[in-house]
């Protein structure tokens, strides 16, 4: 890291980039050099995993103010707050809005809006765009058609409602294999899943209000959620594993076709590829569980990249960043890491499967998009209770219980 300062210093015609994607790294690497072939500027993608890994780095980085010229910052929209508010994120409304927003309406609003502060929010930064979305993420259901058909269910039409959903699953489950699938030790898939459920059931602003502390997780409506995940439990026809699975195993289950139906993201499609390409699957959204509300599923950019302000070569980073999500790099990652760009207009060159990841946009939510979050900390109690419910420990009662508990508590401890 010492090694950034002094790129700094003697301004050399470079731009770092630090980043976590694997699967992207030799795309990206080729990018790099393409856009050194064109303009001199060396570009230097650093790949930095696992996860872990990273975000140590980028927070070492931040507090030693050695932050490459563009990165990632993984964690919720506190955290990205706290770099911003620390002076170490680019405001890119003026890059954004320049030629009369040319850059900025080549994205997908769920997209930009990840990277977007409004006037009013909890953590008092000034409102704008703070960060340049890569690709687009969504997080359905998704299911294998020739185990549904195995099963005697129609391949062609998955679950609307959360009773069909448990029926599925038995079928499923009878037919030889698991009917549901998942990486639940990972708490937020779980976390994701449930905020589907509860926005389908109580509305989005009745979900915020509990965030806020005006809705109790004790209100009936948290316990027709949580009360969902025993109705899997009582079926019976889950995964046995399913809250010790990380989702990297979880994804294997349901390559390998051990089980008929997962919960995971658009990014699946490039996973699911390199482990078994005749793999037959479509998406659907989260099974209703209430009447009144939209089925939603979480949907915003998958990764962003960040300017660091401090950086001399800020203008030269946005620079990149233009070029970067262009629309003839943006088809070049699309064609070889298979995620649903930021940048419009590709469409046509989905594969029918990334179609079905795209269209269930449609009222997407996602917590980087949300004026109010929750505490990262109910948060993991949250997940810690509906894994307690999946394995038969405690009661959707219980659960609902002590998670508002926990809010008290920190709320008491604010004070």
């Amino acid at each position: 890291m010492s090694g950034c300062k002094g790129r700094f210093n003697t301004g050399r015609n470079e731009i770092l980039i630090w980043h976590w994607m694997t699967d992207r790294h030799k795309a990206f690497e080729e990018l790099g050099k393409k856009y050194t072939a064109e303009t001199g500027i060396k570009v230097v993608f650093q790949l930095i995993a696992p996860v872990e890994a990273f975000t140590q780095n980028v927070s070492i980085g931040a507090q030693t103010n050695h932050l490459p010229e563009i990165y990632g910052i993984l964690g919720d929209t506190q955290i990205k707050a706290s770099f911003i508010k620390a002076g170490h994120v680019l405001k890119l409304d003026e890059y954004l809005d320049s030629d009369n927003g040319a850059w900025k309406i080549r994205f997908y609003k769920e997209a930009l809006e990840t990277g977007y502060f409004p006037p009013v929010n909890e953590f008092n930064v000034p409102q704008g765009y703070y960060g340049v979305p890569i690709d687009v993420m969504t997080i359905p259901m998704i299911y294998n058609k020739k185990l549904f058909a195995k099963a005697g269910l129609d391949p062609n039409k998955p679950p609307e409602t959360w009773d069909q959903f448990i029926e599925a699953g038995k079928k499923l489950n009878q037919s030889g294999v698991s009917g549901f699938v998942s990486g639940w030790a990972e708490n937020w898939l779980v976390y994701s899943m449930a905020t589907d459920l509860a926005c389908n059931v109580m509305g989005l602003e009745k979900m915020l209000g509990t965030f806020r502390g005006k809705v109790p997780y004790t209100d009936p409506q948290w316990i027709e959620v949580f009360s969902a995940f025993e109705k899997i439990k009582k079926a019976g026809f889950a995964d046995p594993s399913i809250v010790s699975l990380i989702n990297k195993y979880a994804e294997q289950a349901f390559a390998s076709e051990r089980s008929g139906m997962t919960f995971n993201g658009s990014w699946a499609v490039n996973v699911f590829e390199g482990m078994n390409p005749n793999l037959e699957y479509g998406v659907f959204k989260v099974p209703a569980l209430g009447k009144k509300f939209p089925r939603t599923v979480w949907g915003a950019a998958g990764s962003v990249f960040h300017v660091n302000a401090q950086s001399p070569n800020k203008d030269k980073a946005v620079e990149f960043l233009k070029w970067f999500t262009a629309p003839e790099q943006a088809k070049y990652l699309l064609d070889k890491t298979k995620n649903i760009p930021a940048t419009k207009g590709l469409e046509k060159s989905f594969s029918p499967i990334m179609n079905e990841f795209a269209s269930v946009t449609e009222n997407s939510i996602h917590p980087s998009r949300f004026p109010v979050t929750e505490d990262p900390r109910v948060i993991q109690v949250f997940g810690k209770g509906i894994q307690s419910i999946m394995i038969g420990e405690k009661s959707s009662v219980q659960v609902a219980s002590e998670i508002q508990d926990a809010k008290e508590k920190i709320k008491d401890i604010g004070r």
